[in-house]
């Protein structure tokens, strides 16, 4: 059952475009790895981008090197690591509770939107969400096999935040810890910790996640001071982000997520406030005081930031499916129709994500590039520069597969003034790690006049926004869905339309469908 949910999400994440932002800009990160070999430094357009650590990107640079440039090859990765979280639940709850409970728990996740839509989602959450979660299992296993700590499975608890923090930071570290040591004083195991193997480890931890912290601040003296003092920190404490939400928010993405099935965890609610958790046949009342633990800490964790977004909650859906599969198991199974009530909702769910990833395309259509990219491809040489205004293409560079950089172009002086938390923001902090990098990326709009008078150039704009460009020299080569391209009017290039070179060794872009 497991491995058929498994395919049915490799299956839908085909279906449908890269979303931009998010899965435009880290999908082409991943892309330009490859592309440059700089498997050091992850970069957007060139520039470093150290908002996040680079085990996604690693992982997805090898995916599009094996599979080749395409959706499918990104998505891999996030549905590799939603498979093991279902999997890694399914073992846990095995043995804190019943196989009869395990089972439904891992179902009732497999097909919520939580797998299906989040686990073919390209960015770190899903990657995240899934080691903080093994390393809670393996943790509390370890913790509950005796009077002192198992010790081997100590130490793949250890390999597990060291991979949670190579794909988000401190969280894959923080949140294991938080849920633990608040479970342990709960269950009065608190001596335990005493006993884990430390020295084992901690070595384990640290040659797995230091060297490339350690690397990349070699490279970039103010590495430390941007990744965890700015991007982590200052993110968690301050309000002046993107995505301000109300205190409520992550309950609405929780029920969204998880649906139906957090009704019937939320019917246990009453048993843990009144404190008599008890456990079911064959479980621990341990194990379900750590499910309750590991959702409530987490969620107060990422209620307190003004900041919020859907996919930080990830990580509580493991411990949300176990308890819905309990409030199932006390609510419904001694029902006849129970079993066929259940197959309906499980098929309604996938219904619902279905139905959402093929439409949608559709609705994001006007923020997208591929049409543009398909385009540009085709008739642009490898030697011809891109140059954007008044906004960025996260995902064009990825279905074009330019081989160089965009040229931005704006009033940066200006930007760093007064720009927000945005693309801007994202490419001139990065630019301050290479500022001859960014000398040939970031230059000023006063240039178009010029450019529109040379050959070779093109220029990408949000439609409509280009009444200004025809007396510069532009051409318009193509109108696209949101995006329009383009063209200088230099000598070498004369019909009103791009076409593909007379040579025969040109061959476009490696995005051109031929």
């Amino acid at each position: 059952m497991l491995l058929a949910l498994w395919l049915l999400l490799l299956g839908m994440s085909t279906l449908r475009p890269l979303a931009v932002p998010d899965e435009g800009r880290y999908g082409e990160i991943s892309r330009w790895m490859l592309v440059s070999g700089d498997w050091l430094t992850p970069r957007l357009n060139g520039l470093p981008f150290f908002h996040k650590p680079p085990l996604l990107h690693w992982l997805q640079a090898i995916s599009l090197g094996v599979f080749g440039v395409h959706e499918f090859a990104l998505r891999l990765v996030p549905a590799l690591h939603a498979g093991v979280m279902v999997s890694a639940l399914y073992l846990g709850a095995r043995t804190v509770c019943n196989e009869v409970l395990a089972r439904r728990a891992a179902i009732m996740l497999g097909t919520s939107l939580t797998f299906l839509i989040g686990g073919q989602y390209v960015n770190h959450d899903m990657l995240v969400a899934t080691w903080i979660g093994v390393a809670i299992w393996l943790f509390a296993l370890a913790f509950l096999s005796g009077d002192k700590p198992h010790p081997a499975l100590a130490r793949w608890g250890f390999v597990a935040c060291a991979l949670g923090m190579l794909s988000k930071g401190l969280i894959g570290i923080a949140l294991p810890g938080l849920v633990l040591l608040v479970w342990l004083v709960w269950t009065r195991q608190v001596k335990k910790i005493l006993l884990l193997p430390w020295v084992s480890g901690l070595a384990l931890f640290g040659v797995i996640a230091l060297p490339w912290f350690v690397m990349a601040q070699r490279a970039y003296p103010d590495f430390f001071n941007y990744m965890f003092v700015g991007q982590q920190f200052n993110r968690y404490t301050a309000g002046s982000y993107n995505n301000p939400q109300a205190w409520w928010f992550y309950l609405a993405a929780i029920t969204l997520l998880m649906f139906p099935w957090v009704f019937f965890a939320l019917g246990q609610v009453r048993r843990v406030t009144a404190m008599t958790v008890t456990s079911a046949v064959g479980s621990s009342a341990d194990g379900w005081r750590l499910c309750w633990v590991w959702v409530v800490a987490v969620l107060v964790f990422f209620s307190i930031p003004s900041s919020k977004l859907v996919g930080y909650i990830l990580p509580i859906m493991a411990p949300l499916a176990l308890l819905g599969a309990l409030g199932w198991q006390r609510v419904m199974s001694h029902r006849a129709w129970s079993g066929k009530a259940f197959a309906a909702l499980c098929a309604m769910n996938v219904g619902i994500a279905l139905a959402l990833v093929l439409n949608v395309g559709a609705v994001t259509k006007p923020s997208r590039t591929e049409d543009v990219a398909a385009v540009l491809a085709c008739a642009a040489t490898p030697t011809d520069r891109v140059y954007v205004r008044g906004a960025f293409p996260y995902d064009l560079p990825f279905y074009a597969q330019t081989s160089q950089a965009m040229i931005v172009l704006d009033d940066w002086a200006w930007q760093r003034q007064h720009a927000r938390d945005g693309w801007q923001r994202e490419l001139f902090e990065g630019a301050d790690f290479d500022a001859a990098a960014a000398q040939q990326v970031l230059q000023s709009s006063a240039a178009l006049a010029d450019l529109g008078q040379a050959p070779g150039n093109w220029l990408l704009v949000r439609s409509k926004t280009g009444n200004d460009l025809a007396e510069m020299g532009w051409s318009v080569a193509f109108h696209g869905a949101g995006w329009d391209l383009f063209r200088s009017d230099g000598p070498a290039i004369h019909a009103s339309a791009p076409k593909r070179p007379e040579s025969a060794q040109y061959i476009g872009l490696p995005g051109c469908d031929h």
